[in-house]
């Protein structure tokens, strides 16, 4: 059965896109079957593995109009999925409201497909909405990126009431996967320190692996590639490559040679 993995941070900036594309990529690197599920209506984790919405994109899924299977879609690297997003979305949580169960609808269109792959991860829109919601229910884990900068705890307290709260009402096996720092700049005395503060805050749930600010990172989605394929010398790629080792050791997975 593959393990779900919800990346979500309320704040926006965060990193959140970039590391569900180059973590999903690097799973799939590393002999996973992986597939990356956009709930976010701005599509830029679809975009960023060169990818767009076809005719049926999550919304036609969350809509019941359509199966998860119907939508997903085979990037250009082996053993890697998208079930892409389109600006539809936007208007899915309104049009959920009334629909019973509402918050279990991505749950239900997963369990289909689940045992299919052995990583399912699904990168949240920046918001606590239903969107985010359905996302949390389907999942067995969270993982929460986190800036380098001063305001780094910002909001992080609210999306950790949410998660108690979706624990005990809907999900009670939801666990926190891991705590990734971000966007860190070792030359400054502040982005060390923050990087104190959300380990004595998180203790052992905080990645060993942290994400630097990198170039590099930002010019990959442009060009619809993943940073292991766009510059896999570079420091961004190199640090995901261990974030998806990471992931597979905390998993009890054998990290393999590179594919």
């Amino acid at each position: 059965m593959g393990k779900i993995i919800a990346i979500t941070n309320q704040k926006g900036g965060v990193g959140k896109t970039t590391t569900s594309v180059n973590l999903s990529a690097v799973l799939a690197d590393l002999g996973q079957k992986t597939l990356m599920i956009d709930l976010d209506p701005q599509g830029n984790a679809t975009s960023g593995l060169g990818l767009e919405a076809g005719k049926k994109s999550v919304y036609e899924v969350l809509m019941d109009s359509c199966s998860m299977a119907d939508v997903i879609e085979k990037s250009d690297w082996d053993r890697l999925f998208v079930a892409p997003s389109d600006i539809r979305l936007a208007g899915a949580e309104l049009e959920l409201v009334d629909v019973e169960n509402r918050e279990y609808q991505l749950k239900y269109r997963l369990k289909e497909i689940r045992d299919s792959y052995d990583f399912i991860v699904i990168d949240c829109p920046p918001s606590l909405g239903l969107l985010t919601l359905n996302a949390l229910a389907a999942a067995d884990a969270v993982l929460i990126p986190i800036q380098c900068e001063y305001y780094a705890l910002e909001g992080v307290s609210s999306l950790m009431s949410t998660i108690q709260r979706v624990r005990r009402a809907i999900n009670t096996h939801l666990e926190i996967e891991g705590v990734l720092l971000t966007m860190l700049d070792g030359r400054t005395n502040l982005g060390l320190q923050v990087v104190d503060q959300v380990k004595k805050h998180f203790k052992k749930q905080v990645y060993a692996t942290t994400i630097p600010r990198s170039v590099r990172l930002g010019e990959a989605p442009s060009h619809g590639e993943p940073i292991n394929v766009y510059d896999p010398r570079s420091a961004g790629a190199v640090a995901y490559r261990a974030l998806g080792e990471e992931v597979l050791k905390r998993n009890g997975i054998k990290v393999k040679k590179k594919a």
